[in-house]
């Protein structure tokens, strides 16, 4: 009896060791996957969630001035624009009002 006992104890060390290698194995097999994906995208030159929202902000600031800055020039000209909903203040006031 004791040499089927020794049997499946050496048995279940063989499965042991088996499942501790293969656990091994898949770890290595993630990182070095995780490593050759980072390496991969990295040159691909893709940015950073919180530099795409700066950028896209100060594209959305650039295309509010813009629209502004046209309908300041529209009404400046004389035509007839858009009612523009903020005013836009230049930076040298003139002295319309001094004459």
């Amino acid at each position: 009896m004791q040499s089927e006992n020794r049997f499946f104890d050496d048995l279940a060390k063989l499965v042991n060791g088996a499942a501790g290698t293969v656990a091994g194995m898949t770890r290595e097999f993630e990182t070095n996957a995780r490593e050759k994906a980072k390496e991969w995208i990295g040159g691909m030159d893709f940015v950073s969630r919180d530099e795409f929202d700066a950028v896209k902000a100060l594209a959305a600031a650039a295309r509010e001035e813009i629209e502004l800055l046209k309908a300041r020039i529209d009404a400046l000209e004389g035509r007839s624009a858009e009612p523009v909903t903020k005013t836009v203040r230049s930076p040298k006031t003139k002295p319309d009002d001094a004459e």
